[in-house]
């Protein structure tokens, strides 16, 4: 008895100093996260953080981050200001680079670009990495379309595949660029791709002009939240949808994987669709601070959650449908791990021949 009370006092005191160290860990733990909250919120205080769109003013992607940038200030630590900039150029790509090597790497500029280019690299010429953006998120996954205007004499898939279709794009990476080529390149469509339009709003004002019968790569958010008119008003056809799964809002709408019907199809356009699962995506400069990245990121996903922020997507008609920044990393290191033949085979396709 002695001696086992003897050991269990021994044990007794081990595990004191077991619990004394944990707790010395935790609160050493706690203050570490104050202090770096602290500082973060120290840092952004009084600032702005300007927000870089990289498409024209009145597309889908400006209007997303424009009502993302109405509410994700006061989810900060120190409630900065964040600042809406329009820099177009080479379908958003322009805008991605900047971010990547211009921008500053301190946490005051973010950034919104077009969905496919960060495969960009993978199968075009860019000027940076997709894996090394510092992801926050993106707000929605989407449904990419071909649409035609109503005047045209383009009403279905099958007459896209017969008679020229003239398609507005805005440059290469440009997601109407890269989906009519597509189409073109891989399915056999006769697309005739009119390039150079600053961004997705000024295609859709050359499509109501009858310049163009059309464009690929249209999201379907955008098309509700934009032009609901030209639904109610039945002022376009939708030609293809292309998407992880059908839309059942599109339900007679043909979906692009059901007309694949070869291997190299298939590999060429799972590549593509991928990126529609990132459809809203906004990101952050390179090695940025990790404590600012963490509170971003942070902040973008609380964001997401802000019923205030809700209720104006709600209201101007947008999709929430949050993915978080660590499903966005690993959904871009996936395709940057996509054999080096298919790349080869999509970059030949989707190239402006």
């Amino acid at each position: 008895k002695p001696q086992e009370n003897k050991i269990m006092g021994y044990f007794d005191r081990r595990s004191l100093a077991a619990c004394a160290c944990v707790a010395a860990s935790l609160f050493v733990g706690i203050q570490y996260a104050a202090h770096a909250q602290g500082a973060v919120e120290a840092f952004y205080r009084g600032k702005n953080v300007n927000l870089i769109i990289g498409y024209s003013v009145g597309g889908g992607y400006d209007l997303y981050a424009r009502v993302l940038a109405n509410h994700l200030g006061k989810h900060i630590p120190g409630n900065p200001t964040v600042v809406p900039q329009n820099m177009t150029g080479a379908g958003s790509a322009k805008a991605a680079t900047y971010l990547y090597s211009v921008a500053p790497k301190d946490g005051t500029v973010i950034g919104t670009f077009g969905r496919a280019i960060a495969t960009m690299p993978l199968i075009g010429d860019a000027k940076f990495d997709g894996t090394k953006f510092s992801w926050l998120g993106s707000v929605t996954n989407d449904v990419s379309t071909c649409i035609s205007w109503h005047t045209s004499a383009i009403k279905t898939w099958d007459d896209m595949m017969k008679h020229q279709f003239t398609a507005g794009g805005e440059g290469a990476g440009a997601e109407p660029d890269m989906f009519a080529q597509l189409y073109k390149n891989v399915f056999g469509a006769k697309i005739k791709l009119v390039t150079g339009y600053p961004g997705t709003a000024d295609v859709v004002l050359a499509m109501e002009r009858k310049e163009v019968d059309g464009l690929c790569g249209l999201s379907w958010s955008t098309i509700k939240a934009r032009h609901s008119e030209w639904l109610k008003n039945k002022q376009i056809n939708i030609l293809v949808q292309a998407a992880v799964k059908k839309e059942p809002e599109l339900a007679h709408v043909p979906m692009a994987s059901d007309l694949a019907t070869t291997p190299e199809q298939q590999q060429i356009l799972k590549l593509m669709i991928a990126s529609q699962a990132m459809a809203r995506p906004f990101a952050a400069p390179p090695d940025i601070p990790a404590d600012r990245k963490a509170a971003l990121q942070a902040a973008f996903d609380k964001t997401m959650q802000d019923p205030e922020f809700l209720k104006e997507a709600e209201t101007r008609k947008l999709d929430v449908n949050p993915i978080a920044a660590n499903r966005l990393e690993a959904l871009v290191n996936e395709l940057y791990a996509t054999p080096k033949d298919v790349l080869a085979k999509a970059a030949k396709a989707l190239s402006n021949q």
